[in-house]
């Protein structure tokens, strides 16, 4: 199956995750992997059903956005995010997720009960360039010690970090004060971005 043209070759196809998932696992050593639509046999296949998107819904499908952020920040170690929220979860719905540009992030939790606050530093800050904010880039028109936070609902962070079998060769995390965070795994050429809104 080729795309519409030689300026729009490419197709839109829907998968279940579940699907694409176990065909995956089953590949993890393999060199290379090359989804086809055809039927050209090959030493080892896995068949996952899809759906060809028609092109009028294509406009749904395009990369989102880059938000205007306030702060960006590498990740921690998704394992250890994902350890720190599990237990977290357990004490409340909501996270206080906070950083600044000098690399520190703060995921916070408060109740009546107890307040906890796990802290991570010298994680660093991407460089975006002079475009990448509001303010005409987050390093020029921002006090570096300040902290930019979202409140969450700590049950979707938790699904993205129990959603990742990737290991991202970076993994970055853009705060739009009070609004929204934006996460963003980085693997060779492919790009997930998650938006995840702030709660009151």
């Amino acid at each position: 199956m080729e795309g519409v043209s030689p300026e729009d070759n490419e197709i839109c196809l829907e998968v279940t995750p579940e699907n694409l998932s176990r065909a995956l696992k089953t590949v993890q050593n393999a060199k290379a992997v090359k989804p086809t639509l055809s039927s050209v046999s090959r030493l080892v296949t896995h068949d996952v059903p899809v759906e060809v998107i028609p092109r009028r819904l294509w406009h749904e499908f395009k990369e989102p956005g880059m938000p205007d952020f306030h702060v960006s920040i590498y990740l921690p170690p998704l394992k250890t995010m994902r350890n720190v929220i599990d237990r977290m979860k357990n004490l409340s719905n909501f996270l206080v997720m906070e950083a600044n540009l000098n690399g520190e992030m703060n995921l916070k939790i408060d109740t009546d009960l107890v307040s906890v606050t796990t802290h991570f530093k010298d994680l660093g800050n991407p460089p975006w360039g002079d475009e990448a904010s509001q303010q005409g880039g987050p390093s020029q028109s921002r006090d570096p010690e300040t902290m930019a936070q979202t409140r969450v609902d700590i049950r979707k962070l938790q699904q993205f970090l129990m959603g990742q079998q990737v290991n991202p060769s970076k993994a970055m995390c853009n705060i739009v004060h009070e609004r929204m965070v934006h996460l963003i795994l980085l693997h060779e050429d492919v790009s997930l971005q998650y938006f995840i809104p702030a709660v009151a």
